[in-house]
């Protein structure tokens, strides 16, 4: 098991009759997927430099603004597939959303075109997601909106 031995870090996570430290999240983002149909289709994908910093950070997401927000976030990732780390990736899971990234970014163009072929990813892009969130209350400054999480454990394959 990849994660055997983390328990002791975690709490265990509310909402069902067994304590869990592992909640499925959906995939609603990425930069990038795995698509290199040439060759090894994971060489690509194997980091050339070693991690200097795995970064995760959390969110709220207005239940009413939840679809608002897959909606504009599929058409950036489909309209200019690349435009950031090629690790970066957005989950849900109820009403938050994890970003993680890694440190030094790897950023790359997509070896393919996206599946759509328009150009309606708003420019002002800040201002249009401030709305999707609920900010935490309590947030240290400047992560009113994405809290950074504490890494306990990481691991590279």
């Amino acid at each position: 098991r990849i994660f055997s031995g983390t328990d002791a870090w975690l709490e265990p996570w509310p909402g069902a009759s067994t304590p869990r430290h592992f909640v499925p999240m959906m995939d609603i983002f990425h930069y990038l997927a795995p698509e290199n149909l040439h060759g090894d289709p994971v060489a690509v994908w194997r980091r050339k430099a070693p991690v200097q910093q795995a970064w995760g950070r959390l969110a709220r997401l207005q239940p009413a603004m939840v679809s608002s927000y897959i909606f504009y976030h599929y058409q950036m990732q489909e309209e200019k597939p690349g435009v950031g780390d090629q690790y970066g990736i957005i989950s849900l899971h109820e009403d938050l959303i994890f970003f993680y990234q890694e440190r030094p970014a790897v950023v790359r163009p997509a070896e393919n075109p996206g599946k759509l072929q328009t150009t309606n990813t708003p420019n002002h892009w800040h201002d249009v997601m401030f709305p999707h969130f609920h900010l935490w209350e309590d947030a240290p400054a400047g992560q009113e909106i994405w809290r950074e999480i504490e890494t306990v454990y990481h691991r590279t394959l």
